[in-house]
């Protein structure tokens, strides 16, 4: 590790203190040239208090027209192994389930082509290789796809669809996470590889209402795992959590949002019919209460992180879908979304500013679906009600 004759105090600065740094974890890659000029420029950057990258440029491999993120210096001459430096997207196992083989071949294929640095994940989900030529593309991209791996989405397309572990490790879950997310993925391969969209739309699948990918807050369909019957209650192991010191009357039914959990003394009892499905009651009691039996999904649109605009919050289209094999029904939603989306977006509008924008009844009666109690964020603030013309024309 050849990082005596690196000169980036600013850098090292990051490497004090109890927490893991990013300068330590790059540093150990120093005899890769493009991981040492990384380091120096990203110094320069620190010193002149701007950034040194260059975003953009139309790179790929043949036939995609995303998973190939362009980066460039602005500083060639002084960082010569870094003039160019493109960012591969390569779309994950559902649920990041790899073993050390996958993962051994992974980084000899990246040792190879490129820097050797790697982000584990990206907030999109994707495993990221950071740093390549634009001449090395297409020769990685050849062997990602002989080890049985392929490109991930960027650009204004649908952007790699993640999911939590669901039943591969998770007991709340209430449908088929993995095989949810692979289906999706796999249908929609023109979509994913080839932008055509106003702006990017990102698919995330989480198997109970606990939301483990961030779902309802960064997703454009959000798919949550719910029930529709009771919650499964075992009165025993209630009563052992109170024996061994659990505040049930504090700590369960004082917490629950609608007050719908009540405690005896000796029982609890819950009034379904008021459950919101927050998982509170379950986290905290996890062997005497469990999601109930006839299980499926909460189908959620519009969610995004502030960029021009602010954040969203998804908002409930399907209250409750059986999650069954095949998924045709979340299929035939997301196409009618493109469809109207497509229509009518403005360039990098994302699908919760279109909705916003031309109003969420125009959007549900454009798409095919009728309004529902659960879409309401608040009560109206308008008294005027405004009735179709085929309703007034109906009652002449």
């Amino acid at each position: 590790m050849a990082t005596k004759d690196l000169k980036i105090p600013l850098l090292e600065e990051l490497e004090k203190g109890p927490w893991p740094s990013f300068v330590t974890e790059i540093k150990k890659s120093a005899d890769n040239p493009m991981a040492r000029d990384t380091l120096r420029q990203l110094e320069k950057s620190y010193e002149d208090k701007i950034s040194h990258w260059k975003h953009g440029g139309l790179v790929g491999v043949m036939g995609y027209g995303g998973g190939v993120i362009g980066r460039y210096s602005d500083s060639p001459e002084e960082f010569p192994e870094v003039k160019e430096f493109h960012t591969y997207r390569v779309n994950q196992p559902s649920g990041w389930f790899y073993n050390t083989e996958a993962l051994r071949t992974l980084c000899d294929i990246w040792e190879k082509h490129g820097s050797g640095l790697t982000n584990m994940h990206g907030s999109t989900g994707d495993m990221i290789f950071l740093g390549s030529t634009t001449e090395a593309i297409e020769p990685c991209f050849a062997d990602l796809t002989e080890a049985g791996f392929d490109l991930g989405g960027s650009g204004s397309d649908v952007r790699t669809p993640s999911c939590c572990v669901g039943p591969g490790r998770c007991e709340w879950a209430c449908y088929d996470t993995l095989d949810a997310c692979y289906d999706i993925t796999q249908e929609f391969q023109d979509e994913l590889h080839r932008p055509a969209f106003p702006y990017k739309f990102k698919f995330k699948f989480s198997g109970c209402p606990n939301d483990c990918v961030a779902s309802i807050a960064r997703s454009d369909m959000s798919v949550i795992g719910t029930w529709k019957d009771n919650i499964q209650i075992n009165q025993d192991e209630v009563a052992n959590y109170a024996k061994n010191g659990v505040d049930i009357e504090a700590e369960i039914c004082e917490l629950c949002p609608t007050k719908c959990i009540s405690w005896n003394g000796k029982t609890i009892s819950i009034d379904n019919s008021n459950c919101v499905k927050c998982m509170h009651c379950i986290n905290v009691m996890p062997k005497a209460l469990s999601p109930g039996k006839e299980r499926g999904a909460t189908i959620l649109i519009g969610a995004k992180a502030p960029i021009i605009g602010g954040a969203l919050l998804a908002t409930v289209f399907v209250p409750f879908l059986e999650m069954e094999e095949g998924y045709e029904d979340l299929k035939e939603l997301a196409e009618a979304l493109w469809d109207f989306w497509g229509e009518y977006g403005k360039n990098r509008e994302r699908i919760g500013e279109f909705i916003q924008r031309v109003g969420l009844a125009n959007f549900l009666d454009e798409i095919g679906l009728e309004p529902i109690p659960e879409m309401i964020a608040h009560p109206r603030t308008n008294p005027y009600i405004f009735f179709e013309d085929e309703l007034e024309e109906e009652d002449e």
